[in-house]
């Protein structure tokens, strides 16, 4: 349904190592940077684009899908190394339905970003 997705950040390098750091685990690298923008993909495809603007969005929620379980808690420990708070630990939200297996940290702009596996015990 879409096919990617740009926000802006207050500081280009300092996102670039916290999304670099948070979704190693999920198999997502920066694919290309033009023009003070930095895309991230897998296979050669850049689907999460973002650059620094002087306003940046107010904060939003980004989910990521993560192939199994342990890739949502690696996710996770490695988004809180590279400097996120803690926004809901990994685990079961069954409110969501029975196999969505997610993890929520806040971001250097204050984005909530998650990973988030919806095959039952991957």
């Amino acid at each position: 349904m879409i096919d990617h997705l740009g926000i802006a950040v207050s500081n280009s390098e300092h996102a670039k190592t916290f999304f670099t750091k948070a979704l190693a685990p999920l198999g997502i690298t920066v694919i290309t940077e033009v023009k003070g923008w930095i895309g991230m993909g897998k296979q050669s495809k850049p689907e999460f684009w973002f650059g620094e603007h002087s306003a940046t969005q107010s904060p939003m929620h980004i989910a990521f899908v993560a192939d199994s379980r342990e890739q949502v808690r690696q996710f996770y420990a490695a988004a809180l190394e590279a400097g996120a708070k803690d926004n809901g630990a990994p685990g079961i939200r069954a409110h969501y339905h029975p196999d969505y297996y997610g993890a929520f940290v806040i971001g250097p702009d204050g984005h909530n970003i998650e990973a988030v596996c919806h095959t039952p015990d991957a």
